[in-house]
């Protein structure tokens, strides 16, 4: 096989809409501190034209990145899928493994890891119960996410709790107790300690939370544009801990590249602190993954 850490090599990340996509600048970023040859684009992909697309790529390229509404489409032109992507059912990377002119394509889950290290960098490390909003794709990798932070339970808020009752047994496979319900249902917030909201970008939270709660507990919004969301913003005026999807976006981008790099999303990179302090900045965020001063 060619040494792919040394030759040219085309990525991109795929989805529609794609044009507001943060990840060319975050890889970009990533590629000259590792001074790497390698070129990250974006492209409009649809469901429909993501089969045609993956399978025409040439030898010189290294991976792709996934967003909605392609992270399940995408399965079945695997060969093989990591744990979190089976369990989740969701692939949002990609990596080519040439052998001459036969590809081994695989696919991974950097979402559920990426939310885990940008809570850890604002020190959330443990969570008991948590509170998602939203029940698709990213919503599953929460799910796990706050299994991995240690949780007990979780409670989803959606509009329609038959779409998302999938969810149930992904809880139970990783040893949480779950509850399903609408946005306006009747709830308890007393034990809440993390508020994740899957909603897409723009989308009003049909919930409300009171000041003393945005104010003792850690929201993370994975929507980035536009923001702040309201969602953000509420928890900001009342003090509280936000984090923005540009922080998620981030540290599951590194684990991205150790993917692209090394083929093993828990292999570091080399000189890693100075990879993800570039691929922060070109983003705007502190090493906490907060917004830096404007």
């Amino acid at each position: 096989m060619t040494d792919v850490t040394q030759a040219p090599a085309q990525l991109a990340v795929l989805g529609s809409p794609i044009g507001h996509s943060k990840s060319p600048d975050l890889h970009a970023a990533a590629y000259r501190v590792l001074g790497l040859p390698w070129s990250y684009g974006r492209a409009e992909v649809d469901e429909a034209a993501l089969a045609p697309f993956v399978t025409s790529r040439g030898t010189d390229w290294r991976g792709l990145s996934l967003t909605m509404p392609l992270k399940q489409t995408v399965q079945p032109l695997l060969g093989q899928i990591d744990r979190i992507g089976q369990l989740t059912g969701a692939v949002n990377t990609v990596l080519f493994e040439w052998d001459g002119d036969s590809v081994r394509r695989s696919g991974f889950n950097t979402d559920v890891p990426g939310i885990v290290r940008a809570l850890n960098a604002v020190g959330v490390r443990r969570v008991r119960h948590a509170h998602l909003l939203g029940g698709g794709a990213t919503a599953a990798s929460a799910v796990v996410a706050a299994g991995e932070l240690g949780a007990e339970s979780v409670r989803v808020s959606v509009r329609a709790p038959e779409r998302a009752a999938a969810l149930r047994e992904l809880a139970a496979s990783v040893g949480l107790t779950i509850e399903i319900d609408t946005f306006d249902a009747p709830r308890d917030d007393s034990a809440t300690d993390l508020v994740v909201s899957t909603l897409p970008g723009g989308a009003d939270a049909p919930i409300a939370f009171d000041a003393a709660l945005r104010a003792r507990v850690p929201l993370l919004d994975v929507a980035y544009e536009p923001w702040p969301t309201r969602l953000g913003q509420a928890w900001a005026d009342a003090s509280g801990t936000v984090l923005g999807g540009l922080a998620m976006l981030v540290h599951q981008a590194l684990l991205q590249v150790r993917i692209f790099v090394a083929g093993d999303p828990f292999a570091p990179l080399p000189d890693e602190d100075a990879v993800l302090a570039a691929m922060l900045a070109a983003v705007g965020l502190a090493a906490d993954g907060t917004p830096l001063p404007a």
